[in-house]
Order: C-alpha cells, then structure tokens, then sequence
C-alpha cells in the first residue's frame, strides 16, 4: 500500500519538474529574444549573450541562476538606443518657462542658450548644471520645467544623507543582495537615453565608512568621462553624454573643488519684494484656492493684505514660508465658507457621482452653486492679522540705532541675506577685547583687527586720549552680535565694527538708514565680499536708504533688479576713512584725504 501511495506522488513530481524545465526553457528563449531586441552595442551583447550561455548549463536552484538572470532582464530594460524625441522650439520654451517661474534670467538664458546650440547641432554632450540658492526660490521646480520644456523625460534623484558610494556606482555581483546605483536605476525606470536627471541636494552628500559618494559622483558629472560610465553591478560601460544632469545646492562651501570644478554653477539669488507680489499673486494663490477647494469668486485677497504677510509675516529669501501663510488664510475662508451651510460649495458639480466632465464645459465652481450672500470673503490687511496673529518680524532699526556703539552690517547665511546689528560698550577694566554671539575664527580676527586700526588713528578722529597713552589703558571694550544662539562667521564684518567702535569711543550716533559691508586690512583698505544681491535686498527689506559697498563690488550690482536701486543710495569706498564720512551724519571735516592710498608707480 506504501509503494502505491509513492508512485503517483513520484509521478506528479515527475511531471511538474518536466513543467518547470518547459517553462525554464521558454523563459530562456524569451531573454534570447529581448536580448536581439535590446539594440545593445556589440561589446555589451557578447557579455550578455556570454552570460546567457552560462545560465543555460546552470541548475535552476542554483542561487547564481536567480542573481545572473535578474542581471539578464536589466540588461534588456535598460535602454541602450531608445531616445526620446525633443521639442526644440526655442520659442515655446522661453514661453513656458517664463509662464512657470518668474524671474531668474541668468538661469532661463543659460537654459535657451543650451536649446539654441542643441537646434543648430544635433548631436551636443548635455551640460552639467548646478542650480546654487537659497531654499524655497524654485531650483527643484525649474528642472523639471526644463524637461517639459525639452519633451524630456524626468527623473529626480535625492542625494541628502547619501553617505555610502554604492549609492552611485551600485554593488558587485559576488554580494547577497546587491543591485544596481541609482543612475542605471533611474535609467531603467525612463525608459529613455537622454533623460533629464536632477541631482537634488549635492551638497549634502556625506562620506561615509563605505566610501564617498561625492568621489563616485566624479565620473558621473565629468563631460569627457561619462561617455563610459561603468556601474559596478552592471559591469560594462553605459553612454551617459546624452543625459541632462542638473543638480541643486544651498551653497557651494561644502562641495568638493573636483566635483564643483565638473559643474557650471548658475546662481539662483533670492527674490525682491516686487518679485514675491507677482508669485503670490500669480502661482501661490491660484495653487493654494485649488488645494483648499475655493475659487477666486469666495476668496479676494488685496494686495495690501499680501504685501503684510510678506514683510511683517516672512522672512526668507524663497516663498515657502508665504506660500504656507496664504495657505492659513485659504484655510480659515474654508472654515468661514463651511459654516454658512452650503455644503455644496466643498464638492464641485464636476466630481460628484453621475456626472461625467466631459460634459461640462468650463467648470466653475462659483457659476454652479448659488454663493451665500456674504461671500466672497474680502481679506485685507486687518483680516492677516486676526488669521494669522501678530506680526513676526517687526522693524526695529530706529530704536536700536538710538545710542551710540551701534551699527547695522549685512550678512549672507543659506536662506539669503539677513541685516544684523553689532553693539559695543566700554567698561573699567585692563584693556581686554570681550567678543559674544557664537562668533567663528574669521569674526574674531576681524574684530581684532578693527580695534587696533582704531587704537592707531584715534587722534584724527577726535577720541580723547591723553598723549603717550593707549586707547584700551584701563578700559575693557565688549563688542556683541545679537541672536546669540546662532553661529555667525564670514569676512565681511569689518567695516562694521570700525563704525561702531568708533561710534562708541566718539559718542556720535550711525546714521539710522545706513547699512554696510566690507572686510578691512590693518591699513584701512575695505576688501570685496560675496553675496551682495542678498545683502543689498535684506537692507532693501529692512527700510535702509543708503548702502556702503567695497568699491570693487561695483560690478555685483548689475544682478540687483533695478527697482531695488532706484530706492537706494549705494556708496561704494576704497578705505575705511570713506566709510565713516558716510556713517556719521556730517563725517569728519579734519580728515580730507586718505594718506595710506599710495597709487602705483608700477
């Protein structure tokens, strides 16, 4: 009875292993087939077909079988000779880029420029740009305009926290699990040759205990290198030339100099008051009535009540933070919108059961209901604040500029430029420099070297000071930067503390409406500092008048919009003795001329 219960079992075995040799058979001539198709160059189909011939004499239960056949199908996945058709239409794309993101001409040139090249020559290697700003100004968002622009594909690839370089380059075969990097990835999932690639956050890839992913990024983003790029995983080369890359960055101080110097960057400053009216107006809005299920015929929004939420409610150089304030008063309307009774309101006539839009031409919520009769809802500068709360961020130059040993300086951080105020007092004490504010090594040295230039020419600016004694000879100085909590280091804060200490030692008052920067030498010279465009548009932001700039940054003034400098006054110095003829109401009639500028003889 035993042996007859065995013999079928054995027979079923029998058959379903035949089975499984069938279909073994069939999914072998299947890759066969995919592999012809392919369109592979021939050195890649040998190694393929070469790989083929092996995973025929291999067992089936063998685990090299799953891991060489997983390797066959992305072999003829990925797309060797599929090339998406572009749409170089010079026109169209100035058009939708512009109707898109507003502002940023130098990127929107570079971008037509690459279009025109790419008309006028078929065959051109994409360019490697790299999109540096503050957060929140679009860099994300116009990559993947540039690729609708262009017909493209796109493709997003997130390297924030990528601290492993398998990441890019994939893992070896002989490993349990691996797989290939996320480029070949992302060139399986398009489909296509010539996507465009957008490399997000660059500049916050880290290294790692399993190598620096900032170092397999090299070959990547190397025009003359990536014609072969080679994945670990995959084994043999892949034509990368063809693919747009793009990549993003806060800033370019932690990039490595051999992966910048692969990339041209194309500053992305931030955006001016004018420029933030028209985006709330004209994309932020729109977007955020359509998320909240309002129309423009429930919600008015005045442009006064915009322009509150822009200068008392935000603070950035990016509209994030104003795209989710117009979001609290879309969403306290819906609040008011619900609680008139018209549940109606919240389900458009097009989205309910039964009816079809196709058969709706122009829908419009408003036109399909009957609105109550207290809407639209009209918000203006009293209604921001009962929605959104006090104001933020208030202006309080005049008050702290009220005393002498107080000026306001300019800075450059990662969300733009930002105006901040440097204090100084004197006390009793054995000549100590005190310096607090979380300041770096740059700031500290700045400061340093601002007192002794002091100290030397005290006489000529009237500090009394016996003769034979030094300025510090019983006096302690203590020079601070507020918002104590954060670091603060940079060398552009020298001319800045020059006026305050002497504004202390003087008792004379900074001009209120005055804002600087600029980095000295202990010869008084003023040296020239970078990010001005976000400095001169935090003074703008702030009510400054007037800007003292080093005179060698003349030439960064041709990236500030010309409605900021029609409201300011730049005074461009060479010396610190021009700096403080400006800073003082009146300057200094005893000093006429600067002694230390000796002109060339060269």
């Amino acid at each position: 009875m035993q042996v007859e219960k065995i013999v079928p079992i054995r027979g079923n075995r029998q058959k379903f292993d035949f089975d499984d040799e069938d279909m073994e058979e069939d999914d072998i001539i299947l890759l066969e087939r995919k592999i012809k198709a392919a369109g592979m160059p021939s050195y890649v189909q040998k190694v393929a077909v070469k790989e083929l011939q092996r995973l025929k004499k291999m067992p089936p239960h063998m685990p090299e079988h799953a891991m060489t056949r997983n390797y066959l199908e992305l072999m003829t996945e990925l797309p060797w000779s599929k090339v998406s058709s572009e749409v170089l239409d010079i026109t169209k794309s100035r058009k939708d880029l512009d109707e898109d993101h507003y502002g940023m001409q130098k990127l929107k040139k570079r971008v037509l420029e690459y279009l025109a090249v790419r008309q006028l020559r078929k065959s051109l290697k994409g360019p490697i740009l790299c999109f540096v700003g503050p957060p929140g100004v679009g860099k994300t968002s116009v990559g993947r305009s540039i690729a609708q622009s262009l017909g493209r594909e796109f493709h997003r690839i997130s390297l924030g926290g990528v601290c492993d370089q398998a990441d890019i380059r994939g893992h070896r075969r002989t490993y349990i699990g691996s797989m290939p990097g996320r480029i070949i990835q992302g060139l399986k999932t398009v489909g296509t040759k010539n996507p465009v690639f957008l490399l997000d956050e660059i500049d916050k890839v880290n290294a790692g205990i399993h190598g620096d992913p900032a170092a397999a990024l090299l070959e990547v983003l190397d025009p003359e290198q990536n014609c072969s790029f080679t994945d670990h995983y995959l084994n043999v080369p892949f034509d990368l030339s063809q693919v747009l890359f793009i990549a993003t960055a806060n800033t370019v101080t932690t990039i490595p100099p051999a992966l910048l110097d692969r990339m041209e960057v194309i500053p992305v400053p931030g955006y001016t008051y004018d420029e933030k009216q028209h985006i709330a107006r004209n994309h932020l809005l729109p977007k955020q009535l359509k998320e909240h299920g309002l129309s423009d015929k429930m919600l008015i929004i005045q442009d006064e009540a915009i322009k509150t939420i822009i200068l008392k409610y935000t603070r950035e150089a990016g509209v994030r933070s104003l795209e989710r304030k117009l979001g609290a008063v879309c969403r306290a309307v819906a609040v008011k919108v619900v609680e008139c009774g018209k549940e109606a309101l919240s389900v458009p006539e097009y989205e309910k059961p039964g009816v079809k839009p196709e058969s709706i031409s122009n829908p419009d919520l408003a036109s399909m209901i009957d609105l109550p009769p207290d809407l639209p809802v009209v918000v203006d500068e009293t209604a921001v604040e009962d929605i959104l709360g006090p104001a933020q961020y208030d202006s309080e130059v005049t008050a702290r500029l009220g005393q002498p040993g107080v000026a306001v300086g300019l800075a450059w951080t990662l969300a733009g430029g930002e105006i901040m105020f440097v204090e100084a007092t004197k006390m009793d004490g054995d000549g100590q420099l005190i310096l607090t504010g979380q300041l770096g090594d740059v700031m500290k040295e700045s400061a340093k070297l601002a007192l002794n230039w002091v100290r030397c020419h005290a006489e000529e600016y009237g500090i009394p000071v016996e003769r034979g004694i030094d300025l510090m000879e019983g006096t302690d100085v203590h020079i601070h930067f507020p918002a104590g909590a954060v670091e603060k280091d940079g060398p552009s804060a020298g001319v800045t503390i020059v006026t305050v200490l002497v504004s202390l030692f003087t008792g004379r008052l900074v001009e209120s409406d005055v804002a600087m920067t600029g980095e000295i030498t202990l010869r008084g010279l003023v040296l020239p500092v970078g990010g001005i465009k976000e400095k001169v548009l935090a003074a703008h932001q702030a009510g400054m008048r007037r800007v003292i700039l080093p005179k060698k940054n003349e030439k960064d003034l041709i990236e500030v919009p010309q409605s900021v400098k029609d409201d300011l006054v730049f005074e461009l110095v060479s010396h610190l003795k021009e700096v403080l003829q400006v800073a003082f109401e009146g300057g200094f009639p005893s000093i006429t001329h600067c002694a230390e500028m000796v002109p060339s003889k060269l």
